[in-house]
């Protein structure tokens, strides 16, 4: 069986590596041997894909954001649908990478309608769509939804979209993270307790995962720090390195910025599960230091430019930034947006949340109410065999 996976970023390269798994395990059980081709990164050509264009550090997000990324996005558009052209598969499947992949699912609408096609980690258009045009072309050439999120699989449903809710991934990966007695020792972060933690937090720093987010995010996010490092001298950074590119510039900036800090690559979980409290970028990293019980405080900004348009222009607005307050579309985990992602603002809840045993029991609380709306383990494998079963 041949099967063609497109999807791009971070993020999605790990949820696609995630998904290869599961379809192989799936596979074997009924046996069939696949062949996969794929857009993606490292992670999903390790699960066992050819990697037709390395799409991991392709992407943005916003209007300003995106120019610098068009023609790349286009070539590798283009490649995939000559490669569909020559080599029809037995089975497309999009996760997430909006652009692309909804230029790859109109092809195979219009031109291998026979086909089918599974759309895994829809677009969020139930967030923040501002016309239902991108919906309606989704629902078009989607022969099966996969929704992550109850309030993903009720949206595209009623719009007309065939789904069926699997539950969030990371339920599965979190399953296998590590403790934080065992994460704190591979990292060598002192694990023994003490009366007043506070003269040893450890703090992780996820300031980017997409080349514009060292611009925006991470001054602000290390200029936080710094401000908490001067309430709390020996509180130590942790920093796991998303994409090995950005190893320069962070090191940069933590010499700038005078931070206790340290870069760490390939051990994110590790970082995570170590961590007592975390400041981070908006993203999928949010769900899964919920899982992993870590307070956090979440920042986003875009362009200037970019967020005018989508205000005045566009229309647009969004209940929620981070996905751990979409699930229950309540605030959770503070967020600060655009304006309001000052260092300042970004300090004082750090603060609270360190030092305020409330505040941060009350975290963990909800925490434990939103892991209710992921599902049940076994996700990848539900997804993997709802895939299957469109072939079989």
């Amino acid at each position: 069986m041949r099967i063609f996976i497109s999807t791009g970023e971070v993020s999605g390269d790990l949820q696609g590596s995630l998904l290869i798994k599961a379809l192989q395990r799936q596979a074997a059980a009924t046996g069939l041997t696949l062949e996969i081709i794929a857009l993606g990164g490292d992670k999903m050509a390790e699960a066992g894909a050819k990697i037709l264009g390395n799409t991991s550090g392709i992407g943005s997000m916003g209007l300003i954001e995106s120019l610098p990324y068009v023609i790349p996005t286009l070539r590798v558009q283009r490649q995939a649908i000559a490669h569909l052209k020559e080599n029809p598969p037995d089975l497309v499947v999009l996760i997430d990478y909006m652009g692309p992949n909804l230029g790859i699912g109109t092809f195979m609408k219009e031109n291998l309608p026979d086909v089918p096609v599974a759309y895994y980690i829809a677009p969020q258009e139930w967030v923040w769509s501002m016309s239902f045009q991108n919906t309606n072309r989704i629902v078009g050439f989607t022969d099966k939804l996969l929704a992550i999120f109850p309030e993903e699989a009720r949206y595209y449903q009623q719009n007309g979209a065939k789904v069926s809710w699997v539950g969030h991934p990371l339920i599965d990966r979190m399953a296998n993270a590590p403790s934080r007695t065992t994460a704190r020792e591979k990292l060598g972060v002192k694990v023994e307790e003490i009366a007043i933690p506070t003269e040893r937090f450890a703090i992780a720093l996820l300031p980017a995962s997409r080349h514009q987010e060292l611009k925006y995010l991470l001054p602000i996010i290390f200029q936080a720090a710094q401000n908490i490092q001067s309430k709390l001298p020996n509180v130590h950074f942790w920093i796991p390195l998303s994409l090995e590119i950005f190893r320069q510039p962070i090191e940069k900036a933590i010499q700038d910025y005078g931070l206790q800090a340290t870069i760490v690559s390939g051990q994110q979980q590790e970082v995570l599960a170590a961590a007592d409290f975390a400041i981070t970028k908006s993203g999928t990293v949010n769900l899964e230091l919920a899982l992993l019980n870590v307070p956090q405080v979440v920042v986003y900004r875009l362009h200037p430019l970019t967020a005018w348009i989508a205000r005045h222009i566009l229309k647009g607005s969004i209940p929620f930034a981070s996905p751990v307050n979409l699930v229950v579309m309540r605030e959770i985990v503070p967020e600060f947006l655009q304006e309001q992602a000052t260092a300042e603002n970004i300090t004082q809840a750090a603060m609270e949340l360190l030092l305020n045993p409330e505040k941060r029991q009350q975290t963990l609380t909800d925490y434990q109410e939103m892991r209710h709306c992921l599902g049940e383990l076994g996700v990848c494998d539900r997804t993997a065999k709802e895939i299957l079963k469109m072939y079989i």
